[in-house]
C-alpha cells in the first residue's frame, strides 16, 4: 500500500503524528507538506494529494487542515475520490468498509494526536467489503462519468 499525506498550516502537527503511524505499520508514503509557519491555501495541497490517488499512483491519501473541511470539499472535485471527513475510530472503520473511501479528512482543530493515531490505524487497516456496497459505489462513479 502506497499513502500520500498533506496539510495546510492548520494541519501540520497531525501530519506529522499520521506519518509517524504510517511508520510503525511499515507502510510506503509521501508527504507533501506543508512545514510553513504562515497560512497557506488548503486546495494547493489537497487537489495534489487527490488527483495523485485518483491516477493510481497512490492508493489512498490522507489530508488534514484545521477542521478537515476545506481538504474534504477540495478532494472530493477531484474524478474518483471518495474522501471521508473522520472525527471518530467508528466512521474511520465504517467509510472504508461501506464507503470505499480512498481519502481520509481530519481536522487538527477538531481531534487530538492521539485520537488522530487510531482514526489513521483504523483507517488505513480497514477493508472495502464490496457486497451491497459495490452497487453503490457504481453508481456515484456513474454520475462522475456522465
Amino acid at each position: 500500500m502506497k499513502v500520500i499525506i498533506a496539510s495546510d498550516h492548520g494541519g501540520i502537527n497531525i501530519r506529522r503524528e499520521v506519518a509517524d503511524v504510517l511508520e510503525e505499520l511499515g507502510i510506503e508514503y509521501v508527504d507533501l507538506g506543508c512545514d510553513c509557519e504562515g497560512s497557506v491555501d488548503y486546495p494547493d495541497y489537497a487537489l495534489p494529494a487527490a488527483e495523485r490517488v485518483a491516477s493510481g499512483e497512490f492508493d489512498k491519501g490522507i489530508l488534514i487542515c484545521g477542521t478537515g473541511i476545506g481538504m474534504s470539499i477540495s478532494a472530493n472535485k477531484v474524478k474518483g475520490i471518495r474522501a471521508a471527513l473522520v472525527h471518530d475510530l467508528f466512521t474511520a472503520k465504517v467509510t472504508r468498509e461501506h464507503n470505499d473511501s480512498n481519502v481520509l479528512c481530519m481536522g487538527e482543530r477538531v481531534i487530538g494526536p492521539g485520537l488522530a493515531r487510531e482514526i489513521a490505524k483504523t483507517w488505513v487497516r480497514a477493508e472495502f467489503e464490496a457486497g451491497r456496497h459495490k452497487n453503490r459505489i457504481n453508481k456515484i462513479a456513474d454520475y462522475e462519468n456522465k
